[in-house]
């Protein structure tokens, strides 16, 4: 089964009287487990179609699904649990809450989850030192250079166990060194995990390690590389 299913999907949005196409007929599988990369210049539609896989935006017509569930027909209180518990995000800006420490922020969506205690500082230990942070515990990201930011963004995405993560242009405020390091760390989790990673990305480097390479223009699918092809 594959973790996201896309058929006919289409996405118009209107600013006023106008009706802007962002997305057309759009109908693509995310294989388990692979490294996929959506690629096109700015406005081809990657951000958006990513917004739709992860159950943040609806589309217009066709179907989604994701991890077996038909998302469509999900209410939204239904949709919010399910991103919870199924769908890791990492952000270009990080988006980590300034005022918790690395641990608390990995810890959140556990919190927000109703882990347990015990079992969250077991998991939050553990990815902790899965993405080379324990000594940064305490710190605040304001504290963390934007590597060790993104790492915790990482952790934190990964620490529900989700199936799926989706990544919007993850290296785009790093520098290239930093940047592969970060490539590598997110290829580390992937194949340990056994996690479907999913990037919206302008960077060479990240498309340079795509199993899947799908590249977009005007709103359209216009080719794949790798298993899709």
């Amino acid at each position: 089964m594959h973790p996201v299913s896309l058929r006919n999907v289409g996405k118009t949005y209107r600013l006023d009287s106008v009706e802007v196409p962002a997305l057309s007929d759009i109908s693509v599988d995310i294989r388990q487990g692979a490294f996929t990369v959506l690629s096109g210049p700015s406005g081809s539609g990657k951000t958006t179609l990513l917004n739709l896989i992860g159950c943040i935006d609806a589309p217009d017509r066709g179907e989604i699904v994701v991890a077996g569930r038909h998302v469509n027909a999900m209410r939204d209180d239904e949709l919010s649990d399910f991103r919870a518990r199924h769908i890791g995000f990492i952000f270009q800006s990080f988006n980590l809450l300034p005022v918790l420490s690395a641990y608390e922020n990995i810890e959140y969506p556990l919190v927000l989850a109703r882990v347990p205690a015990a079992r969250r500082r077991e998991r939050v230990r553990e990815l902790l030192d899965a993405v080379g942070l324990s000594d940064r515990a305490r710190n605040r990201p304001g504290q963390l250079s934007g590597g060790q930011r993104q790492r915790v963004a990482i952790a934190r995405a990964l620490a529900t166990g989700p199936a799926l993560v989706l990544a919007d242009e993850p290296t785009a405020n790093l520098d290239s060194h930093t940047g592969a390091e970060i490539i590598a760390l997110m290829r580390t989790m992937q194949r340990e995990r056994g996690v479907s990673f999913v990037f919206s990305s302008h960077d060479p480097q990240l498309h340079a390690q795509a199993d899947d390479l799908i590249l977009m223009r005007d709103g359209r699918i216009v080719a794949t590389q790798g298993a899709n092809a």
